[in-house]
């Protein structure tokens, strides 16, 4: 799994410095040989990896109130040992959404980001790798009322980024500048 996972950093282009930083600490970090998924809650390890799939449909995209964050954030979560981080996105889509996404339409990663992590379990570092999945803002939403307060589709230009993840404005830079707008 540690090729796959290799692989998967390997297919992101950097957006700017962080990024190539944070892509580079990635790499290492994986290189390292330490345990990569998390395997007791909140934080052991203390460094692990996580997917986040980004919702889209057009201009909006799909964001979850997280309870424990306490942050708009994309939906997703941590990636099983044995796990590969597609298969994750998979799986994390049906259990916090009720949609289904076979791993196999998931296409690699937009975005990399190691963030130390805020709200009630803060203090550890998540390595996120950011996918895109299709949506439809028309359907109706079935979500999980114990993880999340409530979800909502936002356009590009109205996300509240002064709540969100930190990284999420400059995943929308990212998206932008690979639809070429």
């Amino acid at each position: 799994m540690v090729t796959a996972i290799r692989s998967e950093l390997l297919a992101i282009a950097p957006l700017d410095l962080l990024e190539k930083e944070h892509l580079s600490d990635a790499l290492a970090w994986v290189a390292s040989g330490v345990p990569l998924c998390r395997i007791e809650k909140p934080a052991t390890p203390p460094k692990h990896l996580v997917s986040y799939f980004v919702v889209l449909d057009g201009d909006e995209l799909l964001l979850v109130d997280h309870k424990n964050a306490q942050l708009w954030l994309p939906p997703g979560g941590h990636v099983e040992p044995g796990e590969h981080p597609r298969q994750a996105v998979s799986r994390e889509i049906k259990e916090e959404l009720n949609l289904s996404v076979a791993a196999s339409e998931v296409g690699p990663p937009l975005m990399v980001t190691c963030t130390q992590t805020v709200g009630l379990s803060s203090g550890h570092t998540d390595v996120s790798l950011w996918y895109t999945v299709n949506g439809n803002r028309s359907r109706p939403l079935e979500f999980d009322s114990s993880e999340f307060n409530a979800v909502q589709w936002f356009n590009f230009r109205a996300a509240p980024l002064h709540r969100a993840d930190p990284h999420l404005g400059r995943f929308l830079q990212k998206l932008a500048h690979r639809r070429g707008g």
